[in-house]
């Protein structure tokens, strides 16, 4: 099945999969919900509209860790010293009452982490998602919209997308015995994780997901051609993998 390669990669990302209130937790790598909303932003999808989010049922994502980063915990307040009409809204979607709408809150990060992902799926949906990331309606963040993506982020179209990753994409990092390399699939080898991260909607009061299973596997086989540890090095083989000049 072909593919699109991605590349996620920024000072801050975070990919959040059971955050609720005032504590909003990451995963160590993208999560379901996260990347299908990274390309509903692309194509304009707005978040009342779930019944757009369907074709992306279809898609099948592979995550390689190329750096894991560092988790970061933001502490901060929000809402405080504001009329009632204008504070955070409860769960159950009323406002809170005077001098009760300032909540402190802890947000996690990943603190200069990369990724690569290949996208899976039916042509038609490949091809107009890669349109979309080439030229998005909303601007894309990972997680969070105060983490805006390093470019580039589509890396470009393959027939063999899961080879490219082993074999093909070049890593930012320096040597290591083994990369992990997170499927959709259930394996033989591996840590399994049960993530609550399929979106059914993405609406604000009534955001809704379902349950999946993910594999991370260690691999060990990588090329030591494919590690890059010197940025500018780096960047080169990138391009050279995307056909660039």
């Amino acid at each position: 099945m072909s593919g699109l390669l991605l590349r996620l990669a920024a000072p801050l990302q975070t990919w959040g999969e059971h955050s609720a209130f005032a504590r909003r937790d990451t995963q160590p790598f993208p999560t379901r919900s996260g990347l299908i909303g990274l390309f509903a932003s692309a194509h304009g999808i707005p978040r009342t509209e779930p019944d757009q989010l369907t074709p992306f049922d279809e898609l099948r994502f592979t995550v390689r860790i190329d750096r894991a980063g560092v988790m970061l915990r933001d502490f901060h307040t929000i809402g405080g010293g504001r009329q009632p009409r204008d504070t955070v809204p409860t769960a159950e979607g009323k406002r809170r009452g005077p001098g009760k709408g300032t909540i402190v809150t802890n947000r996690y990060y990943l603190s200069d982490a990369a990724f690569t992902i290949a996208v899976e799926g039916p042509d038609q949906i490949l091809t107009e998602l890669a349109a979309a990331l080439n030229n998005p309606r909303w601007q894309p963040y990972l997680g969070r919209r105060s983490c805006p993506p390093e470019q580039p982020i589509l890396l470009g179209r393959s027939d063999t997308p899961i080879a490219d990753l082993h074999t093909q994409i070049p890593i930012n990092a320096r040597r290591r015995a083994s990369i992990d390399i997170v499927t959709e699939t259930l394996t033989d080898t591996g840590i399994t994780t049960e993530l609550t991260d399929i979106p059914v909607s993405f609406e604000p009061l009534r955001r809704r997901y379902l349950t999946r299973t993910a594999t991370t596997t260690a691999v060990s086989d990588i090329p030591d051609t494919l590690w890059q540890p010197n940025p500018a090095e780096y960047q080169q083989a990138l391009f050279t993998y995307m056909g660039v000049s």
